[in-house]
């Protein structure tokens, strides 16, 4: 393709995204299926015109990781910290480390002791992706849901890819697990969120001190180093940034002269307003062409094989038991909605992507994860259509 017919395509898919997004608004179908399936069409669409699209491929993980950066921070830049909120962030620290918890070893245990598929240690290692809620999904399609619901779902997906992305490296730079090891981890958790609070307030003072007219820019480039850094030491640095978009919401109300003196100053609602922005436009441009790429991957006919869907009931029935059970038990708040507001997608992709070929299980390959990916999200619809469809607080109640 010439370079004119390229940008028309780009941009074309870019416009058509878009409308994907308002029409999910409406009808609570989330946007990411919509993505799939025209990922889906383009890959028919390039095969029928001799245009090779399965190079494009190899950027998925690239799209992936940045991706999930801006979509943790559009989350974090719409979450206000207060006496008020105290409890909700207890509920959904809780919920998102006993879900995920629960989850791994749950679907684990069905890779182990039903379809005998490896070792423990190689079970849990493929189960954790699959236990982790989907930030880059939850976020933006629980954007019509009351205040207190949206909010416990950003709180806990974004958690939940944290505490999955610790998890998951704990298991694989760990082929036995001694005291040391958790000790390690330990350690590094308490590293990473000492040098989180730090660099969060170097890049707040950066952010003031920036006269050039590029900065926000500079930021989010930042970020991205500082979770490259740590990602290749095996570092949660995903706490950086959230810790950074739920401080620069917050930075108002810190009731600290110091803070207020060196790190404030006039134009800050302005450049908070215009960091909102650039990061949600931003995370709407990568979150677009990662599912079309990955759409662009998916074979139809590989996907009508009985022993996939076999697999994905499994673990689907594990995931959500998992969770139906916390939410009654723990919580007393199972409703269609909040049972359902667990879709994976992509941090699931990436996570799994980023198993070794060595470790592989046979028995599972990107057309369970795909499966597991289109079957959350479209039970996630059936939760929103009944939040929708809801005349009073408890009538979608499930239990």
């Amino acid at each position: 393709m010439n370079v004119e017919v390229t940008l028309l395509v780009l941009s074309s898919l870019i416009i058509f995204s878009y409308g994907f997004d308002l029409f999910a608004r409406r009808t609570k179908i989330p946007s990411v299926i919509l993505l799939l399936a025209t990922g889906v069409g383009l890959a028919y669409a390039g095969r029928a015109l001799n245009i090779n699209l399965a190079g494009i491929q190899q950027i998925l993980p690239l799209l992936g990781t940045v991706g999930l950066i801006l979509i943790v921070l559009e989350g974090a830049l719409e979450l206000k910290l207060d006496m008020d909120k105290r409890a909700i962030i207890r509920r959904a620290s809780a919920a998102a480390l006993a879900i995920l918890l629960g989850t791994a070893f749950a679907v684990a245990a069905v890779l182990f002791f039903v379809f005998e598929a490896g070792t423990w240690r190689l079970c849990l290692l493929h189960a954790i992706p699959f236990a982790i809620i989907s930030s880059a999904i939850a976020i933006p399609s629980a954007g019509t849901l009351p205040a207190e619901q949206r909010e416990f779902v950003v709180y806990e997906s974004s958690l939940s890819d944290i505490f999955g992305i610790v998890m998951f490296n704990f298991i694989l730079t760990n082929d036995t697990y001694p005291i040391g090891a958790f000790l390690t981890l330990g350690g590094s958790l308490v590293l990473i969120i000492s040098l989180a609070f730090v660099f969060c307030l170097g890049l707040l003072f950066l952010l003031k001190s920036i006269r050039h007219k590029i900065k926000f820019l500079l930021i989010i480039a930042m970020l991205v180093w500082a979770y490259s850094v740590g990602k290749y030491f095996h570092l949660p640095t995903l706490l950086i940034v959230l810790g950074f978009g739920l401080i620069l919401n917050n930075a108002a109300a810190i009731p600290l002269r110091w803070f207020q003196k060196h790190f404030m100053y006039t134009h800050f609602p302005h450049d908070l307003e215009q960091m909102h922005s650039f990061s949600g436009e931003s995370a709407f441009l990568v979150r677009t062409f990662f599912f079309l790429l990955f759409g662009i991957g998916i074979h139809v006919q590989q996907l009508q094989a009985l022993n996939l869907w076999i697999i994905c009931g499994a673990m689907l029935l594990a995931i959500y038991l998992v969770r139906a059970a916390y939410l009654h038990l723990r919580q007393r708040a199972l409703t269609t909605t909040s049972l359902f507001m667990a879709p994976r997608g992509l941090i699931s992709i990436l996570l799994f992507l980023s198993i070794p070929q060595t470790e592989r299980l046979s028995i599972l390959d990107q057309n369970v994860l795909i499966l597991v990916v289109l079957a959350t999200a479209a039970l996630m619809t059936i939760g929103l259509l009944s939040a929708r469809s809801s005349t009073a607080g408890d009538s979608n109640r499930v239990l």
